[in-house]
Formats: structure tokens, C-alpha cells, sequence
């Protein structure tokens, strides 16, 4: 082979070799991307919705909740990521994706939703039939998306105002069990004392008793004499 050719050839493998490095790296650039992107839209998401944080919508199987949690927390795993958020957007996560299993916390992160549906109805004026609920466009569902955090935020609030509430009630109850037990010691601490000092009023009463007779007899005693 000519040395021309030789030369071309060496070239041609060192840019195959170069566009093989760029292309890796430009790969893996993109997947640094889109874990970021994704720890980012993680981080953004409004934490009492699961599945806003999940990036789902809401009534969906099961399995496409398992397979969902699957892909992402495997693309954000902090062990494959230099996010500095990494770590708290996969607690978010798993997070989100336990509350959609629980059988408890689903239903009533459902109920808030349908309830905040509702509510942008009655604010839009329109019913159940319109055009724009039975086919959503991109404001009615930013709306309702909205809403949803509007409900979930005021269920909070009045979960805890009844916790506070419980608690006060729950501390006048343990204040007058206090105050009872209080009682009780001080009776019972009277009954003792009352208890010890036994003897001694018997004795104090049967030395005024035999005063009492002493004193009649010397009466009695007086009267004859001058009799």
C-alpha cells in the first residue's frame, strides 16, 4: 500500500476514534441533562401531590405507577448523579410513590383532587358537560393543577387546626385529671394525718372527761360541807 494511502487510512481511524469519544460524550452530556432536568422538576413539584411529583396523572394503574418510579428513581439515583439535589429528589420520590401504594393516603390525595376539579367548575361557571372539562385544554389543567395544591393546602390547615384543637381539649382533660388526682392526694394525706393524731385526741377527750368528774366530785363535795 502507498504511503498516501497509509497516511489516509491512520487519519480516517483517528477521526472514528474522535467522533466515537464526541458522540459518547455528548451521550452521556445528555443523560447528565436529563437527569438534571428531571431533579429539577422533582425538586419544583408541589410535595403533597404524588403524583405531580411522579409527573402522572391522577387515577393511573398501579403498574404504571410501579414502572414510572422505576425509570425515574433509576435515572436520578444519587449514586449515579452530582446533582447536589439528587439525594432529597429520590426522597421525594419514593416518597410520592409509597403515598400512591398506601391504601389510606391514595384515596383521600384522590378525593382532594376531584374536589378541586369541582371547585374550578363552579369558579368557571361551567358544568361537567362543557367542552372544556370533558376535553381539558393546557389552562383548564394548569388551573386545575393549581387548585389542587389551593385544596390540598387547606385540608392541611384545617387538619392542623383540629390537631391543635385536640390538643387543648386533650390538655384541659389531663389538667382536671391532674387537678382530681391533686384531690385525692390531699385527702388522702388529711385522713393520714388525721389518722396519726388518733391517740391523742382519745387521750386528750378522756383527760377532759375525768376533769369533768373530778370537778363534779369536789362540787358535790363543797356542797356537803356547807350543808
Amino acid at each position: 500500500m502507498a504511503e498516501p494511502e497509509k497516511d489516509l487510512e491512520k487519519l480516517s481511524k483517528e477521526q472514528e476514534k474522535e467522533d466515537a469519544a464526541f458522540l459518547a460524550n455528548l451521550e452521556k452530556e445528555s443523560k447528565e441533562f436529563d437527569k438534571d432536568s428531571e431533579i429539577d422538576r422533582i425538586m419544583k413539584a408541589f410535595r403533597a401531590n404524588s403524583y405531580d411529583v411522579l409527573d402522572l396523572q391522577p387515577g393511573v394503574p398501579d403498574d404504571d405507577i410501579k414502572k414510572t418510579y422505576r425509570k425515574k428513581s433509576l435515572l436520578i439515583h444519587p449514586d449515579k448523579s452530582t446533582n447536589p439535589y439528587a439525594q432529597e429528589a429520590f426522597d421525594r420520590l419514593a416518597k410520592a410513590y409509597q403515598a400512591l401504594l398506601d391504601e389510606k393516603k391514595r384515596p383521600i390525595l384522590d378525593e382532594a383532587i376531584a374536589d378541586a376539579r369541582m371547585l374550578l367548575i363552579r369558579e368557571r361557571k361551567l358544568t361537567t358537560d362543557s367542552d372544556e372539562v370533558k376535553d381539558p385544554d393546557v389552562d383548564f389543567m394548569k388551573a386545575w393543577k393549581d387548585k389542587v395544591k389551593f385544596v390540598l393546602a387547606d385540608n392541611e390547615a384545617r387538619k392542623q387546626r383540629q390537631l391543635k384543637a385536640q390538643m387543648r381539649e386533650e390538655g384541659r382533660q389531663q389538667q382536671k385529671e391532674e387537678e382530681e388526682i391533686a384531690e385525692r392526694k390531699r385527702k388522702r394525706e388529711h385522713e393520714q394525718e388525721w389518722e396519726k393524731t388518733r391517740d391523742q385526741r382519745i387521750g386528750s377527750w378522756r383527760n377532759f372527761q375525768k376533769n369533768q368528774k373530778g370537778g363534779e366530785k369536789g362540787k358535790k363535795k363543797k356542797m356537803k360541807t356547807l350543808g
